[in-house]
């Protein structure tokens, strides 16, 4: 899904219209992950690399269409935090305001007037994806902006903030830890 042909009514935080400079720049710092190597090239990329794909893509044109011009080299974390900001806009997850009467409860029993987001979930995992996209096409590890302090702590503000709206709670998730009972039956019995 293209985020950004969705709909030019939505007012976004920078100007749309494109300049060749300023997309030659961006071109240049941001090669598709797909040019990397031809190895890749042969087999048929895996459903999590097609939508990395995709998401460096739609970050690019992110770049692209930034207002001054940005160049990767010159994105920082609170370029990222722009981005998702940005992407609010197109999210589908209902998250109560503090002064709705439904704030905290997982199943609303009506609709109500609060914002349509995007899920902590989705947020987490489309940075991770960027992340590696990032070092894959040549970034740096320690300068890489999605891995930024800021980011970390907007992405736990955003899931703490949509738990207590919902009333949901995001807990780790652990390890069970294997079952030694019926190991033991199964080496007694022979």
């Amino acid at each position: 899904m293209d985020l950004f042909s969705e709909s030019s009514s939505n007012p976004t935080p920078y100007d749309t219209t494109n300049t060749a400079a300023a997309a030659a720049a961006v071109v240049t710092a941001c090669p598709s992950p797909s040019s990397s190597s031809s190895a890749t090239a042969t087999a048929t990329p895996s459903r999590y690399e097609n939508q990395k794909r995709r998401d460096w893509n739609t970050f690019c044109q992110y770049l692209r269409n930034h207002r001054p011009p940005l160049s990767l080299p010159m994105c920082s974390g609170a370029h990222v935090l722009e981005f998702l900001r940005y992407l609010d806009q197109f999210g589908k997850t209902k998250v109560h305001n503090q002064t709705c009467p439904f704030f905290g409860l997982p199943n609303p029993p009506a609709p109500c007037p609060c914002p349509l987001r995007q899920a902590w979930g989705s947020l987490d995992a489309l940075i991770g994806r960027l992340r590696a996209a990032y070092e894959e096409n040549g970034g740096r590890p320690e300068s890489n902006p999605f891995g930024a302090r800021a980011v970390r702590l907007y992405l736990r503000e955003v899931r703490d903030f949509q738990a207590k709206a919902r009333g949901v709670s995001y807990e780790k998730k652990r390890k069970r830890p294997k079952q030694k009972i019926a190991n033991s039956n199964q080496d007694g019995a022979t």
